[in-house]
């Protein structure tokens, strides 16, 4: 039996203004309340009512958070913030900073994820407890993460099960609720495994749709130092090769490439998986606004 039951057309020229630009609507981006802080005004720079999600770094005190999630509320955009598993010490602090981010920032978004720390440092270790909880009950969308390239955290020996197993069982609970979910993504460099990867959730049975991470305009030695800590696995060779070209070694690395082949082959495949892209501004909240403002996005055009 063949691996996908569907065929896919040649995809259309990779760089197409019209078709990137299509790709891009209703693109997100993400910020930490230290970095939204060195921002005016977000108005100045991303279209309006544009979804921002609020990482939530280890030792980020709540009020930051909520602060921050409040301040997008008031200048017109959809604040997602993070919460980390493993980071949340007990169902009444879970409880609470539902409570506050719905009473203080009008919150009916969120990114529900197991956290960056090793260990669980109160009652839960895994987005799903997270979901079954309730205390999202009544949201509007969950997004939870997607790893297209592995995530060696979860499957240490390369692959993935258990990666899989869990995408499963957050299908069945999207199956089985009224919740809207989808996957937000660690960024990639290079189409082809992103390619790959969907076309395995839907061989799988896996329908959640994808928001793609996509790393902003930054210094390749910045990209490679976070490619690195976030484990981003077979694309990386982007970058390598790109830290080859002396003449290119100290321009900003855009995502021109994988945005443009990625557009290019939800273009021709319109049931391809992906349904937004998601924006790690790693070279700066303003240097991403630009690039998407080059290629047709603007403050005046509202996000899906």
């Amino acid at each position: 039996m063949a691996l996908f039951p569907f065929s896919r057309k040649a995809a259309a020229p990779a760089g197409d203004d019209a078709v990137t630009n299509g790709f891009l609507q209703g693109f997100s981006i993400e910020v930490m309340p230290r970095t939204a802080e060195k921002v005016a005004d977000f108005r100045t720079l991303l279209p309006a009512g544009t979804r921002v999600y609020i990482a939530h770094i280890d030792g980020t005190p709540i009020d930051e958070m909520v602060a921050t999630a409040a301040r997008l509320r008031a200048e017109g955009f959809e604040p997602m913030p993070h919460f980390p598993a493993r980071s949340i010490p007990d169902r009444a602090t879970l409880t609470d900073w539902v409570a506050r981010y719905r009473g203080e920032a009008d919150v009916r978004e969120a990114l529900l994820l197991a956290g960056g720390v090793a260990e669980p440092r109160g009652d839960f270790h895994c987005s799903m407890q997270l979901m079954e909880s309730g205390a999202f009950d009544g949201f509007a969308r969950l997004h939870v993460a997607g790893h297209p390239e592995g995530n060696r955290d979860i499957d240490p020996d390369g692959s993935d099960r258990a990666v899989m197993e869990a995408l499963r069982w957050k299908q069945a609970f999207a199956d089985r609720t009224d919740a809207t979910l989808a996957l937000a993504t660690q960024f990639c460099f290079d189409a082809a495994p992103v390619i790959a990867w969907v076309d395995r959730l839907q061989a799988e049975g896996i329908t959640l749709p994808v928001h793609i991470g996509i790393a902003g305009p930054a210094k390749l030695q910045t990209l490679i130092r976070f490619a690195i800590a976030c484990g981003v696995g077979p694309s990386l060779k982007v970058l390598q090769k790109r830290a080859l070209d002396v003449s290119k070694l100290l321009l900003p690395f855009e995502p021109d490439a994988i945005v443009g082949a990625l557009a290019a082959h939800k273009a021709a495949n319109p049931g391809f998986g992906i349904e937004a892209v998601h924006f790690f501004p790693l070279g700066g909240i303003k240097a991403t606004a630009d690039w998407t403002r080059r290629h047709g996005q603007h403050p005046m055009h509202a996000a899906a």
